[in-house]
């Protein structure tokens, strides 16, 4: 019988991971990581009865060097490497950056910037080997503009949106794809952990994890090197990009920025 492709999706109990593990059942073998090893144990369970032929648990503290090396032994295991690498986890700061710790900043980007580097980095040499292999990096629209002011979280998914684009860029050619998936507000736990109150955004903006995951997988398969779901973050992201700076600071000194650790 032949094998299945396998898919490691960092940050996989909730959200926007979990409906990466939902989608991928289908067609990969899941390697599943996140902090929370009985709430992995849970979606293993769920992956499997919908069609996974297999699901491994590995839990990881990818802020930590320990974690990320764990992560990344698994991904360049020589029996079972990965072909499909979905860097999920992160997290945010509700806290301007002048009042902001060190160690907090630090924490957000060893999780948000180093962990994506890390384990792009494991991934991409077997996979330029054998000529084949995908990546997506979680980021964000807030990464294409300051919308957050004194916020660092959308430097950090800036970082995560031009790296993919760059690296993607260099590794085409020899079969390999990299792509940023950029979503907009996301129905996920991470708001309600955040203590975020979700009612203050326009039930429009919001989007279906189920629906960006698939999204982002037909843009895969297309070659984009950014994906941005739905028409209205499609229009949002054109209109950051293209409006007068001055319009787009005045939109930004009616946001505020959040907490929550997007560890799915």
């Amino acid at each position: 019988m032949t094998q299945r492709p396998v898919a490691l999706i960092t940050g996989a109990t909730a959200g926007i991971g979990a409906a990466f593990a939902r989608e991928l059942a289908k067609t990969h073998d899941l390697v599943l990581v996140a902090r929370d090893k009985a709430r992995l144990e849970a979606v293993a369970a769920e992956t499997v009865a919908a069609g996974a032929g297999g699901a491994e648990v590995l839990p990881a503290d990818l802020s930590t060097p320990e974690g990320c090396d764990l992560v990344a032994a698994r991904i360049t295991a020589a029996d079972r490497p990965v072909d499909l690498l979905v860097n999920n986890a992160g997290m945010s700061l509700n806290t301007p950056f002048p009042r902001s710790s060190v160690e907090r900043e630090e924490l957000l980007l060893r999780l948000n910037v180093h962990a994506v580097m890390r384990l792009t980095l494991a991934a991409l040499p077997g996979m330029t080997a054998r000529g084949r292999g995908d990546i997506i990096n979680v980021s964000s629209v807030s990464g294409f503009a300051a919308m957050m002011p004194g916020s660092t979280y959308p430097a950090t998914k800036a970082w995560v949106t031009n790296f993919s684009e760059s690296t993607g860029q260099l590794v085409r050619a020899g079969g390999v794809r990299v792509m940023a998936l950029c979503p907009g507000f996301t129905r996920t736990e991470f708001h309600q952990r955040a203590g975020i109150d979700a009612g203050k955004t326009p039930p429009w903006l919001w989007l279906d994890a189920g629906s960006v995951v698939r999204d982002a997988l037909r843009d895969l398969g297309k070659g984009k090197l950014v994906s941005v779901p739905s028409w209205k973050y499609k229009m949002v992201v054109f209109g950051v990009r293209h409006a007068p700076q001055a319009l787009m600071r005045r939109v930004a000194r009616g946001t505020r920025s959040r907490i929550g650790r997007d560890d799915h």
